[in-house]
């Protein structure tokens, strides 16, 4: 789960640099310079590429508030609740892999191959899980849809830091969230009214005749990107690192499917795999929270993971607990949306940027409470419309600690490996929810969550389908990881005598 409004108005002007910087007052007053004028994100010399860039991620915004929609519905129509979780985990274990894969690919041949490939699949994802028969195919559908998004996501953060100067990265990154807004919106109403009219399988078989066109915008400016500085040979060591990560973290999700002794051969399969080419495929010191980079990459994979664990939830809870249909389900999560703009245009201001690490931490306090709220809604007595107020809370302190990562993470990397630090902070954010996405869907077994009766439509909550046990325990958990987020916020500038803030090297 790697939502924002505004940011499409801004004009350029970024935090790292004051409006005027280096400009006389004489050619202030003055007419101002075309050059100037146009090299802002929706200038000239940007425009075709940031729509094309917004157009893309509002897509994928789009699929994912619809999934998040219909999901509840799919499930229970498939009779695979038990596997609920796993198939949001699945995109993301899928694009682990490719995530790796389009770092090394867009650092050697440059960001369209990816992007086309990455399009193309994330397409070919939908069709299969909008034609499933059996819940592990559908299942499998969300995995080639996480290929495709693996490829994407990291092709477009080499497009924004070859394309624009650097000035203009974070609004181009802000840009980002103001391409959810939208969707966030629209998303949950016209998924759940498809879902209702139609049948969940619409909400997947009408998205990809809609990702091709946004490519025909961005191809040209696309075209004159140069190639990227490294040998036209790509690390097959770094991508055979991500592929056994990928692996093992398929192996730990295959064993939390049965919480049996004998699963306990796959999950320590997969340990063997998934760790120690983990703390390869990271920069070192991730895992114990270094100063600087590290905690950067740690801190997107965390609060993405808790976050998402926790969403991932909560159209599930309200519709069989609540009796809520889809679409009321998924609408509660739409205020998270325009917050999350909300707070990455607040990351986003000039007057902010000594402060962006402590606006971090207030985040991640803000996402940990709105889990810890969630649960409410299990109460009878309480509305449910306090969900939609806790998913406010927590979409704002999304929006300042998510966009304020990505923007850091620029500014700590080293030129020639900012395709590569790129690669870890979206490896770190897909890590985190395949782990604690995967932590839900244990614990939301272990307590009883799996047993509820399947059913094609939402029905009003019995004693046999209520299980709140479940429910509480997910959210406490995600409530808690939220919180030691917060202490890692504390870790994010670098050592004051390193003399550098460039990043530390990838464990050889």
């Amino acid at each position: 789960m790697s939502h924002r409004a505004t940011a499409l108005t801004l004009t350029g002007m970024t935090a790292l640099d004051p409006p005027d910087a280096g400009r006389s007052t004489t050619s202030r007053t003055a007419e101002p310079d075309p050059d100037i004028r146009d090299d802002t994100i929706l200038g000239r010399r940007h425009r075709a590429l940031t729509l094309g860039i917004v157009t893309v991620v509002s897509l994928i915004a789009f699929e994912a508030s619809a999934v998040n929609t219909a999901m509840p519905i799919a499930a229970r129509a498939l009779d695979g609740v038990e596997l609920y979780a796993y198939a949001f985990s699945a995109y993301f274990t899928a694009s682990l892999f490719a995530m790796a894969l389009s770092g090394e690919w867009s650092d050697r041949k440059g960001p369209l191959p990816p992007l086309v490939c990455g399009i193309v699949a994330f397409g070919a994802g939908l069709v299969v899980a909008g034609t499933a028969q059996r819940m592990w195919m559908f299942v499998g559908g969300r995995a080639v849809q996480g290929i495709g998004g693996g490829l994407v996501i990291v092709a477009l953060y080499v497009v924004v830091g070859r394309a624009y100067p650097r000035r203009l990265q974070p609004a181009v990154l802000a840009s980002f969230s103001a391409a959810w807004v939208l969707p966030v919106l629209v998303g949950p109403v016209v998924a759940g009214t498809v879902t209702e009219q139609a049948g969940w399988r619409w909400v997947f078989l009408s998205i990809p005749v809609l990702v091709l066109p946004p490519l025909a915008v961005m191809l040209p400016a696309l075209r004159t990107l140069p190639p990227g500085g490294r040998s036209p040979a790509m690390d097959r060591r770094r991508i055979l690192l991500a592929l056994a990560v990928a692996g093992g973290a398929g192996l730990l999700q295959y064993a939390a499917q049965d919480l049996a002794w004998y699963s306990l051969l796959p999950a320590a399969a997969g340990l063997a795999l998934l760790v120690p080419c983990v703390l390869r495929l990271l920069p070192a010191g991730t895992f114990r929270a270094a100063r600087g980079l590290p905690s950067v990459v740690l801190l997107r994979g965390v609060a993405a993971g808790a976050f998402l664990g926790a969403e991932s939830f909560v159209p599930l809870m309200l519709v069989t607990q609540r009796g809520l249909s889809a679409t009321a389900a998924g609408l509660t999560l739409a205020g998270g949306g325009l917050t999350w703009a909300l707070g990455s245009y607040t990351q986003s201001r000039a007057r902010l940027e000594p402060y962006r690490e402590r606006l971090m931490g207030l985040g991640m306090l803000l996402i940990a409470v709105a889990i810890a709220l969630a649960p409410l809604a299990l109460a009878a007595s309480v509305p449910v419309w306090t969900v939609a107020v806790a998913w406010a809370v927590g979409g704002y302190g999304m929006g300042m600690t998510i966009s304020s990562a990505s923007v850091l993470m620029l500014k700590l990397s080293r030129p020639e490996e900012a395709g590569s630090n790129s690669s870890s902070l979206q490896v770190s954010d897909a890590l985190g929810n395949i782990t604690l996405v995967g932590l839900s869907g244990v614990l939301f077994v272990a307590f009883g969550g799996a047993t509820m009766p399947p059913t094609t439509h939402a029905t009003t909550p019995t004693a046999a389908s209520s299980h709140p046990a479940a429910f509480t325990a997910v959210y406490a958990a995600m409530a808690t990881v939220a919180l030691a987020g917060a202490w890692v916020t504390t870790r994010l500038r670098p050592n004051s005598h390193s003399g550098t803030t460039m990043a530390p090297k990838v464990v050889p």
